[in-house]
């Protein structure tokens, strides 16, 4: 089922880091990160009701996911709180994103949590205003704030939005939910990977710098990678669990879908440089 079907719900895409490189370490003890943000047509979606009350609830979500940790609670709290206002609203939010996977679920459900309740709570903020809220809770809100696909620097949130190639993916969840605090603080994790363009990332591919770490500490991850290595060209995507591979078409992307190991689970996606949030903006 597509994005643009799913009704009154508000579209929550997962994405892909189609590279993902350290560059180093910053004063203030954030990594500086080079990547390429691409969005799926594959995600969650959330549905937004108004309360009197002026609570703010989460009456479905991922299971066993506290409501105070989930971030599309948060980022409505702290919409409130910068908008100055004092209404309440129930979250419903249907999952399709694994956790842990590296595709972005709790980033893209308060993004999408910012850009929904500042239409109907008539905050009128500003996309830099919601993209700078949401940077406070986690570095790739911004890019689904914004909604386009991106080339990034920063800690993920100096974005130039650039058009990539839209291929079919097929992705992979080997069933690891990888901890990010874990990886990034790995000792051997390469740090000093060289600053790159655009240009040098279209001409190289470029790599994910986690994808030792996590192959080490996460075996069902490399036996994905290494399966899927078979059919092309295979990365992982963040810091997760999640593995890509593009197809030039759906049909060969479902054909190997098909012949997926029963341990894993797996979805077809095609790939957007255009979130469908841009389109619920003004719904």
């Amino acid at each position: 089922m597509k994005l643009a079907r799913w009704g009154r719900y508000w579209p929550a895409p997962a994405k892909l880091n189609l590279f993902l490189h350290v560059l180093g370490r910053r004063d203030d003890g954030y990594h500086r990160l080079q990547t390429a943000f691409q969005f799926l047509d594959h995600g969650d979606a959330l549905a937004f009701e108004q309360r009197r009350d002026g609570a703010v609830r989460r009456p479905e979500g991922m299971a066993g996911l506290p409501e105070s940790d989930d971030l599309a609670v948060r980022a409505a709290l702290l919409l409130r709180e910068a908008a100055g206002i004092k209404k309440g609203v129930s979250i419903r939010v249907r999952k399709r994103i694994p956790a842990g996977g590296g595709l972005g679920g709790g980033s893209s459900d308060a993004a999408t949590t910012f850009v929904a309740l500042n239409h109907l709570w008539k905050a009128d903020l500003s996309t830099d205003e919601l993209a700078r809220l949401g940077l406070s809770l986690g570095s790739d809100i911004p890019v689904f704030v914004r909604g386009r696909a991106a080339f990034a620097d920063g800690i993920g949130e100096q974005l130039q939005a650039t058009d990539w190639d839209c291929p079919w993916y097929l992705v992979v969840d080997p069933g690891c939910a990888v901890s990010t605090a874990e990886i990034f603080a790995a000792p051997e994790l390469t740090r000093n990977t060289p600053e790159t363009t655009i240009s040098g990332f279209l001409s190289t591919g470029g790599r994910n710098d986690f994808e030792p770490v996590v192959r080490r500490r996460y075996p069902p991850v490399a036996e994905a990678l290494d399966w899927l290595a078979s059919y092309g060209p295979a990365r992982m995507t963040g810091t997760g669990g999640c593995c890509f591979i593009g197809f030039d078409s759906e049909v060969m992307a479902q054909a190997v879908l098909q012949q997926l190991p029963a341990a894993w689970t797996g979805f077809v996606a095609r790939g957007l440089n255009r979130s469908p949030l841009l389109d619920y903006r003004t719904v």
